[in-house]
């Protein structure tokens, strides 16, 4: 039987380490120039004017010195904002055109993908960063481009991935109408696989050693493997 395996990028396929230690910091020192010379365009436009209509809203000053203050903020406090991750999508695709830098995704996961890919399992991807920050990473990974292995992304314009609603919203933008299978997600956050579980959806825990040196052993009853390459294809048929 074939299914939809949903996958989050961070600490799931690629590293935490090359996300904080790579993209943010190179999104934060360009954020200011680019800015200054895209910030009319429509699409960054669009985000920045969400941003300053949440400070208007707030009572706060909304023109764009201040816009930019608080994205720098956000930065800093690591917080999920959409905005702030289609901005990044955005300098990130500079980054990737220009050979910056290759996306890190661990050697089993990229076997992994296409392994599921190549047995007729649909393949998707959920993570905070922005849908063109997705599909940058896949493109121009160290393991060559993986784009073509996905049938769909989605970001938190979903939902949060902490809420049980966002994994429902997916599970029935991704259904063909024939699979019985609930989705698989897999992810290396607890919450967002107990969410995932609330929703019917079947979950696994990827709890690496590069990422997480102690292993979360009180797995939350999920399924657990520290590599793709511990996942049979058993797994992808896992019950309850």
């Amino acid at each position: 039987m074939k299914r939809a395996i949903v996958v989050d990028i961070e600490g799931t396929v690629g590293s935490i380490s090359f996300v904080r230690a790579v993209l943010f910091p190179y999104a934060k020192r360009m954020l200011p120039d680019w800015i200054a010379r895209h910030g009319q365009q429509p699409e960054t436009r669009r985000w920045l004017d969400q941003v300053s209509d949440e400070l208007r809203a707030s009572g706060k000053p909304s023109d764009d010195d201040h816009v930019l203050s608080t994205l720098l903020r956000f930065v800093d406090e690591d917080r999920k904002h959409t905005a702030l991750k289609a901005l990044q999508g955005l300098l990130w695709e500079d980054g990737y055109r220009h050979g910056e830098y290759r996306a890190h995704i661990y050697p089993d996961a990229a076997t992994k993908l296409r392994d599921w890919h190549a047995d007729g399992h649909r393949l998707y991807v959920y993570s905070s960063g922005s849908v063109a920050a997705q599909r940058l990473f896949f493109e121009h990974t160290e393991q060559g481009n993986l784009l073509p292995l996905f049938s769909g992304f989605f970001d938190t314009e979903i939902g949060g991935k902490r809420e049980p609603q966002s994994y429902e919203r997916i599970r029935k933008r991704i259904s063909d109408g024939q699979s019985t299978e609930a989705p698989l997600f897999c992810s290396d956050v607890l919450e967002e696989l107990d969410a995932a579980r609330a929703a019917q959806l079947e979950t696994l825990l990827v709890d690496r050693e590069m990422d997480y040196p102690s292993p979360r052993l009180d797995s939350h009853g999920h399924r657990r493997v520290t590599s793709f390459a511990d996942c049979e294809v058993s797994l992808v048929h896992v019950g309850r």
